[in-house]
């Protein structure tokens, strides 16, 4: 399957019907952000959401095994005490993460969606997505997790972005619509295919761009910037195209903030000095640093 039909290409949207916009929310702080930019991406290319929540064990089960420390008498009638507790603890859960997707569903009707899904699985959050992965075009989760759950989203972004295939989209609380992005650019096989991506998806048509290659001068980097701000161009795109030097993360991050770009576009695999993908530094890093959202895609 080429990529330009595998990501948020509208031309192709009979052929993935049953293709969504997932949504990943819990009860943390970026609930409404996820939400917000759902509605941006449907909006943008026609897609349908859902609304997913994952109840883990970790949410609702005991964490001390008192087994060996009860005695023969009292065993059994303790065990079945505790049996109980968890039955509760899984149903409350199970009703909070039910009231958290109808709350979500609301306030997406309030912002004009229609039609939005709902769908609440138990399991790990990491294989849930995986298993979902077919029926996703792209995935949008909050930065921060609920503090009383361990971070549940917050600390499986990193293993999530390691293992799914899917366009990532992790937002920050207060997410707005972005009008302008930063794409960073090293003119590696990764990055050209995202290029491709940018300039054929409905989903950044009309934003301002700015085109940031992290490196040391020198006419081959200034040859290929000219060759990606064409194919931008020739897409409809505003770009401002210029070469930094410094740390990647540190550089990309700070001229997102300092010129206004709310989201930051990046390849999930690379080479040169933007190659950490996945396996290194750079994408935890850009995605605990940067102070605006980050869409990751392969």
């Amino acid at each position: 399957m080429k990529l330009k039909s595998c990501w948020l290409d509208t031309d192709h949207k009979k052929e993935f019907i049953m293709t969504n916009i997932f949504a990943c929310i819990d009860g943390s702080p970026a609930i409404t952000a996820v939400c917000d930019a759902a509605a941006w991406a449907s909006i943008n290319t026609g897609l349908p959401i859902t609304l997913l929540h994952v109840l883990e064990k970790s949410e609702f089960e005991g964490h001390s095994d008192l087994s060996g420390n009860i005695g023969l008498g009292s065993r059994e009638l303790l065990l079945q005490e505790l049996s109980e507790l968890d039955h509760q603890r899984s149903r409350l859960a199970h009703e909070q993460g039910r009231i958290l997707l109808d709350s979500g569903k609301e306030y997406l009707a309030s912002l004009g969606m229609s039609g939005v899904e709902t769908l609440q699985r138990h399991g790990q959050l990491v294989e849930t997505t995986q298993e979902l992965s077919s029926n996703m075009r792209i995935l949008i989760m909050g930065k921060q997790g609920t503090t009383h759950t361990h971070d549940l989203i917050g600390s499986n972004i990193e293993n999530i972005i390691r293992t799914l295939s899917n366009p990532i989209m992790v937002v920050q609380p207060g997410f707005q619509a972005p009008s302008r992005f930063l794409f960073a650019y090293d003119a590696s096989p990764t990055t050209k295919k995202v290029l491709e991506l940018i300039a054929s998806s409905p989903l950044l048509k009309g934003l301002e761009c700015d085109l940031v290659m992290v490196g040391e001068p020198s006419d081959e980097h200034e040859r290929q910037l000219a060759q990606a701000k064409q194919v931008l161009k020739s897409a409809g795109f505003r770009v401002e195209a210029m070469l930094l030097q410094g740390e990647v993360v540190p550089v990309i991050c700070q001229h997102a903030t300092d010129a206004g770009c709310e989201l930051i576009v990046m390849g999930a695999y690379g080479h040169s000095r933007i190659r950490q993908f996945i396996v290194g530094s750079t994408t935890t890093g850009i995605v605990k640093s940067a102070k605006t959202s980050v869409l990751l895609l392969r």
